[in-house]
């Protein structure tokens, strides 16, 4: 898998730089921003999903110099995409199983 993010310029979540949350914040911003009494949560997060997904396929694109070189890549930068994506959702569905009732609101007096 390291070949397709090391040879391309992919950033690893361990490489970020100092304006990284401050654009995942943005894009949060904007899909909190989508929710209404008509498009719920899961709508959004659909499309958020499948917008990240669009930009990733062009990124990686952008980084093939044919057709038949991303055909030979294809493999390697789902794997990088989906294994960096999966460490991700990880990290976030601890922390929030973490800090539950504060991002939730719940008040637990059992605590």
């Amino acid at each position: 898998m390291g070949r397709y993010a090391d040879t391309k310029g992919l950033a690893y979540m361990n490489d970020v730089d100092d304006k990284f949350y401050e654009r995942a914040d943005a894009h949060i911003h904007l899909s909190n921003d989508q929710i209404t009494e008509d498009v719920g949560r899961g709508k959004v997060s659909s499309s958020t999903m499948y917008s990240t997904a669009r930009f990733n396929a062009w990124v990686s694109a952008c980084s093939c110099d044919s057709r038949e070189n991303m055909i030979e890549d294809k493999a390697e930068m789902l794997e990088y995409f989906v294994s960096e994506y999966k460490k991700m959702l990880d990290e976030n569905l601890d922390d929030y199983i973490e800090n539950f009732n504060e991002y939730m609101g719940v008040d637990d007096k059992s605590a």
